[in-house]
């Protein structure tokens, strides 16, 4: 039987959005929605399946899916804020995690407070093609919740991401000038081993901060969304959270798991580690 363990609104939001139309993947993502079906018809969270009862209201295993081989299981209710509660959520759980090879994740908060920080995600739509799902539109990953996102140039383009997203600042990363309505801040860097962000970390770092500190929201991006906006992500969480290049490594990892720092960026990373803390605590080799 599979762990049943709380799954934060942010970790749904970023498996939703994962590069490369990961949705259209038929062992991708389990999403079921636990709610009645009179509320999951008048609005659910994108992908989302009604979870079925039988006669006497115990929950069904979906048909069309199978949940063994599903790689993330994700369940909700309403508003369901512990698992300790005996709510729809958690009893849809437990029997999707006597099949499941996954832990079972329960949104906390549910449907209300997902849809409250992410109402762009919300649908009436229940079925869709495969071509549908690879064109439905990605936001960027979620750093820091409400504050920090990282993305690709193709998204900073999008005015209806920024204004759906609030993004008040993008930090553009690329040799490319970038233009818009919101702020930009230009940074020209080629993601090359011997191209310097090094020098640049200090500044990037210290405007960051300065905006998400007054509650601003801030868009790192670079052209594919993969190397130089990972790595100046990486340094300001070294920054500003304290944390080890290893640390904050492996918890961008878990939001991005497509990141990759060129081995010029990991090596400056680790010098900026050393800048921070007066040592390499870090084996960059092990990364």
């Amino acid at each position: 039987m599979a762990q049943i363990k709380p799954c934060e609104p942010s970790e749904l939001y970023n498996l939703l959005n994962r590069r490369g139309s990961r949705l259209a993947e038929i062992n991708y993502l389990c999403l079921m929605d636990a709610r009645e079906t009179q509320d999951y018809r008048i609005s659910h969270i994108i992908t989302a399946k009604n979870a079925k009862t039988d006669s006497e209201g115990l929950f069904l295993l979906p048909e069309a899916l199978e949940v063994d081989s599903m790689q993330h299981v994700v369940v909700y209710d309403s508003n369901t804020s512990s698992l300790q509660e005996e709510s729809r959520a958690v009893l849809c759980a437990r029997v999707l995690s006597g099949v499941s090879l996954s832990p079972v994740l329960v949104v906390i908060g549910g449907f209300q407070r997902f849809s409250a920080l992410y109402h762009f995600l919300r649908t009436e739509k229940i079925m869709y093609t495969i071509t549908e799902l690879e064109n439905l539109k990605q936001y960027p990953v979620e750093i820091l919740s409400g504050l920090l996102y990282v993305g690709d140039e193709k998204q900073s383009a999008d005015c209806s991401v920024l204004r759906e997203m609030k993004i008040s600042i993008i930090i553009a990363l690329s040799q490319e000038s970038l233009k818009g309505n919101q702020t930009v801040v230009n940074l020209p860097v080629d993601d090359s081993v011997d191209s310097d962000l090094y020098s640049s970390f200090e500044r990037i770092c210290d405007l960051i901060a300065s905006h998400i500190s007054s509650g601003s929201r801030v868009l790192i991006v670079s052209p594919r969304g993969r190397s130089r906006c990972s790595a100046v992500t990486i340094a300001f969480l070294m920054q500003h959270k304290k944390y080890t290049l290893q640390e904050a490594w492996s918890y961008v990892l878990r939001r991005k798991p497509d990141m990759r720092p060129n081995s010029g960026f990991l090596q400056q990373l680790s010098d900026w580690e050393l800048h921070l803390t007066g040592g390499k605590v870090t084996d960059i080799s092990k990364l």
